[in-house]
């Protein structure tokens, strides 16, 4: 079967379209004709060995996968045939992934195989993020870094059906587009954020900020903060690394928040399906549903990947097979 490998750690133009052996699904495994599969920055990391986990070339690429059920153990939940949603965390980018039945999930029937791909990395990220790390509540206000990227936008669709009030920044008309179609309320550029945040809350601040971004955007969020507000750290698409300055914490009462998903669930996988089972019901309402970037096949995956490197990506990017 085809399928997207990295054959050395030299970054997207080291990915390949290899015919690889197809694979074999162990008793606990639902083997998956795999109909679309998600990008995430991870894909990124990965090319390079910068992710936290190193797996030796040459290695499948793929988290989150949709496509449909060519085999499953008895017992599952599942039958041959039946659509759906699955996070196989390495493999999926292929025509086939063979995934543990905890990390499998029904899809809708009126969302598509390439909505459904778009899902699992991101939304679910978001949901621990938000309700189980940032503790958000109706009614408070999410400022969201990134916010035309994957995170950014299941950030805002998660917040906007919580009940929040939600003001994305996003660097370019394109981006800002995308962040409104996504829901956010508020819309604004990354330069002179903090004033503008200000100005939209009558000087109050915000209770949340999501940022995927890290770089020199971190003291102008912590100042963007109300009191007891959260900065939630995701991850560091902008290349640095910030340092807290712990006393920035005291002033306002304030809370800089780790959000390592994958360090949380891996040693707790039951987690992961009572994720799921949590924002069913808000994929099928439509109050999830990911604004999709261009959507290639997979002979393009190098193409995409580098686009995600570069910040050129708009939408959710996803590959088709």
């Amino acid at each position: 079967m085809r399928a997207v490998q990295v054959v050395t750690l030299d970054g997207p133009g080291a990915v390949r379209i290899n015919d690889v052996d197809a694979p074999t699904p162990k008793p606990h495994e639902v083997l998956i004709d795999v109909r679309a599969a998600g990008l995430c920055y991870p894909d990124v990391l990965l090319t390079r060995g910068l992710y936290q986990m190193k797996p030796e070339p040459p290695f499948t690429l793929g988290a989150e996968v949709a496509g449909v059920v060519a085999q499953a153990p008895e017992g599952s939940g599942f039958s041959v045939g039946d659509r759906v949603v699955a996070f196989p965390g390495f493999g999926g980018m292929a025509e086939q992934v063979c995934v543990a039945a905890p990390f499998v999930f029904h899809l809708p029937d009126d969302v598509s195989f390439e909505t459904g791909a778009a899902l699992p990395m991101n939304y679910l990220t978001v949901q621990f993020a938000l309700d189980r790390r940032g503790r958000l509540a109706e009614g408070e206000t999410v400022l969201v870094h990134g916010a035309a990227g994957g995170i950014g936008i299941a950030a805002i669709q998660h917040a906007k059906a919580r009940g929040a009030r939600v003001i994305a920044v996003a660097s370019s008309d394109d981006k800002r587009a995308i962040a409104t179609q996504a829901g956010a309320d508020d819309v604004i550029a990354p330069d002179g954020f903090k004033d503008a945040v200000m100005e939209l809350t009558d000087g109050r601040g915000v209770d949340i900020v999501v940022d995927p971004v890290g770089g020199d955007r971190f003291t102008d969020s912590l100042r963007s903060l109300a009191v007891e507000g959260r900065l939630l750290v995701i991850g560091f698409t902008g290349g640095a690394i910030p340092e807290v300055k712990v006393n920035r914490l005291l002033l306002n009462n304030v809370d800089v928040v780790g959000v390592g998903w994958g360090a949380f669930w891996m040693p707790r996988p039951e987690t992961v399906p009572a994720q799921w089972k949590a924002i069913e019901p808000l994929v099928a309402s439509g109050q999830l549903s990911p604004v999709l970037g261009e959507v290639r096949p997979l002979e393009r995956a190098g193409e995409a990947i580098a686009e995600m490197e570069e910040r050129r990506a708009t939408g959710k990017l996803v590959l088709t097979l």
